[in-house]
């Protein structure tokens, strides 16, 4: 969760996500554009929708099912422009591990919470294997500056993040009438998914609440279009972004894609002392902190 207190907020941003979403990590450079020109007065609260669920049925020819979802990922990203992975090892298991341990780092600080939510979207995107076991998790956040990764495990293991979990899959699948007769812009309208058991809101999917009253903006969707629901539920309080020096902006998030630049910082430029990692959708920067214990430089040290 960022941004103000629920009481203090005078707009509440709610984003239903799945870590191991490649649409969703597209969409992260104008998220984090659209968080920074709204704080500090509007709650932005995630919603761990279960992409992957534990009910679904394995493939019956995982090869062949990997090859097909690495061609999806690379279809994604050739229109979001985000870093993906050259090789896909397999495609996820569950989302449970990844949303159980994205929930339980937000009791360590919105920071620390930030910096485990993008490894474990690095764990397929970057590194090409996804965090869906308990094992894969640990290994992918190990070295984020200032995570406790004890108390994570434990935290990730309560009762209390279980349930607070099982409650976001259960929202996910409470979709707004809006969505679900969607015919929205290609190539990804945001109606929301059919399942077998009813529907569930399409990744991502933001909704903006007011005073004023609600807007949907599912779907992959360009800025302007959050920037629009924004000025509706605030007429004469545009979503104004602003761009600081690359530097400020690698302190604060630590891992930069070529999007994060473009959109985030005043001139685009790589902020000195950064570390390139390399992906078949272009290049990832990591700030040397994050470096030093990032698993996609494990063999450079």
């Amino acid at each position: 969760m960022t941004g103000a207190e629920p009481e203090a907020a005078e707009l509440e941003v709610v984003e239903y996500t799945d870590p191991l979403c490649p649409w969703a990590w597209g969409s992260e450079p104008v998220f984090r554009q659209l968080r920074a020109a709204l704080a500090p007065g509007a709650r932005w609260r995630r919603v761990y929708s279960i992409l992957f669920d534990t009910d679904d049925d394995p493939a019956p020819d995982p090869a062949a099912e990997t090859a097909w979802y690495s061609r999806y990922v690379a279809e994604v990203a050739a229109h979001t422009g985000a870093p993906r992975a050259a090789e896909l090892d397999r495609v996820a298991r569950s989302s449970w591990p990844a949303s159980l341990t994205a929930r339980a780092a937000e009791a360590q600080g919105p920071l620390v919470a930030e910096r485990v939510l993008r490894r474990l979207r690095e764990s397929v995107f970057v590194l090409g294997r996804p965090a869906d076991t308990e094992r894969r998790v640990l290994e992918c956040v190990r070295g984020v500056p200032g995570l406790d990764t004890d108390r994570l495990a434990a935290d990730a293991a309560s009762a209390a993040v279980a349930g607070s979990v099982r409650a976001d899959r259960a929202e996910a699948r409470a979709p707004l009438p809006e969505v679900l007769d969607l015919d929205g812009p290609s190539p990804h309208p945001g109606r929301a998914k059919e399942l077998d058991e009813g529907f569930r809101y399409a990744l991502p999917t933001l909704i903006f609440r007011s005073p004023a009253g609600h807007r949907v903006v599912p779907g992959w969707r360009p800025a302007e279009a959050y920037a629009q629901a924004v000025l509706e539920l605030r007429p004469g309080r545009p979503a104004t972004p602003a761009r600081r020096p690359s530097e400020q902006v690698m302190d604060l998030h630590r891992s930069l894609a070529v999007r994060d630049l473009e959109l985030l910082t005043l001139d685009g430029g790589v902020p000195p002392g950064a570390l390139r990692v390399d992906t078949a959708g272009g290049p990832l920067w990591l700030h040397p902190d994050e470096a030093a214990g990032h698993p996609a430089l494990a063999g450079d040290r």
